[in-house]
Parts: C-alpha cells; structure tokens; sequence
C-alpha cells in the first residue's frame, strides 16, 4: 500500500493546528474517545506559540497506542528540525514565530541552537523526522497549509505544502478531490467550508477552538467537533 494513502477504518478524524495547547487536545480528545478502528489525521503545527508543545507531542505519540495516527508535517515542525540540523540563523527565525514557547515547555525558553538536541527527548525527534507531506483517500487530502491546484500531490513543492497562506479564493484541486488543510487562522473559529477545501485551524492558540473534523471515506464531511481553547 501507498504510505500516503490512509488505511480503511471506521472514522478517519482530522485535527486542526494545536499549537502547543494540550489542555484543548486532551478536551478534544476526550470528545472523540478514538478506538483501534479509527485514524486521527493531525495536520501540523503541534508546537509554538501555546505553552505546553512537549505535552501535545507526547500525547499524540501516545495516542498511538489507541488508534491509528497519521501526523503530518506543518511549518512550525520544519523549522524546529532545521535547528536540530543546523545553526543559528535556523534558531532565530524559529524563536521569532513562537519557538521560545516551545523550549519553555522543555524546560529552558533561553537555550542555544547547540543546546536544542540536548533537550529535545529522541523520540520526539524521531516523531517530527517521520511526520508525511500529504495523505489522501479516494475522495480527500490533507495537507498543512495549501496547493499548486494543477500538480498532483506526489509533485507538489514542499514550501506550498507547509508554507502557503489561502489565497482570497483558493483553487480547486484538479483531481476534485475535497482538501482538508490547517495552517491559516480563521480566526472567527468557524471552518472555512467551501465544498472543495475544508480549513479547520480554528485559531486555538489566540482563543479560538481546537478543531476535528470527521470525514466520510465515501463522500462528505460527517461532523465537526469544537473543544478546548
């Protein structure tokens, strides 16, 4: 089997941008009470900006242990694994968009780039190293932020993947399947529905909502469930 195409199970949930609110996710979670025969697909963005990003990513892997979980990668992943591969100028750009908050829930908000893989344990690192671009099913995808409308998936530019903020309008997917995306705060804590794409980064870190949306494998969008702020 493709690894980016989602197993058969009975509910295949996506879960919004959590950014380091675990208190939401546990709420969320609670909510959902995932079996064996469920898949959670979280789209990104688990760490920064909320107090508690070593929480969240701890819960996540140990979610594993319930039911299926396929975590992809969001921007606020990619940077954090530069600094593990890099220096400083990696460092800086991650502390200006919520990476001290991070490292705060390390332990140590005042660490040097050298010092990151230190602290970071390694199965959170290995956890981030193994996070997909994009997953899809007959009838969805999911991926962080957005797309080039006209290029398959398997031939989409990382940097749209997890970069890309929605346009005014955002194009529909030439293979008409509907995409599932974070990334963009809606910062009303509505999704964005548009039949097409689906955006549920429902701003939880600036006082929105943490997000799940359960997706129907042969169609729609079954049900959407708010909990935690």
């Amino acid at each position: 089997m493709d690894h980016k195409v989602l197993p058969m199970t009975e509910r295949t949930i996506a879960i919004g941008d959590v950014h380091g609110c675990d208190g939401a996710l546990k709420t969320l979670i609670e909510a959902i009470q995932p079996t064996e025969l469920d898949t959670l697909v979280f789209l990104g963005d688990y760490i920064d900006r909320g107090p508690e990003s070593k929480g969240v990513i701890d819960r996540i892997i140990a979610l594993g242990q319930r039911c299926s979980v396929v975590p992809l990668l969001g921007n606020h992943e990619e940077m954090l694994l530069a600094v593990l591969n890099g220096g400083k100028s990696q460092m800086r750009f991650w502390l200006t968009f919520g990476g001290a908050e991070a490292l705060a829930s390390y332990g140590d908000p005042d660490l040097r780039a050298a010092d990151v893989r230190r602290v970071i344990p390694h199965e959170h690192v290995e956890f981030l190293r193994k996070c997909r671009d994009y997953v899809e099913t007959d009838r969805h995808f999911f991926v962080h932020a957005y797309y080039d409308p006209h290029l398959p998936l398997h031939q989409q530019n990382w940097n749209g993947l997890r970069w890309a903020s929605l346009p005014p309008v955002p194009e529909r997917h030439f293979s008409g399947k509907v995409a599932i995306v974070g990334h963009t705060p809606q910062k009303s804590g509505d999704i964005l529905d548009l039949g097409y794409l689906k955006c549920i980064d429902t701003f939880c870190h600036g006082g929105g909502w943490l997000t799940a949306l359960e997706v129907e494998l042969g169609g729609g969008c079954r049900r959407r469930m708010n909990r935690g702020r």
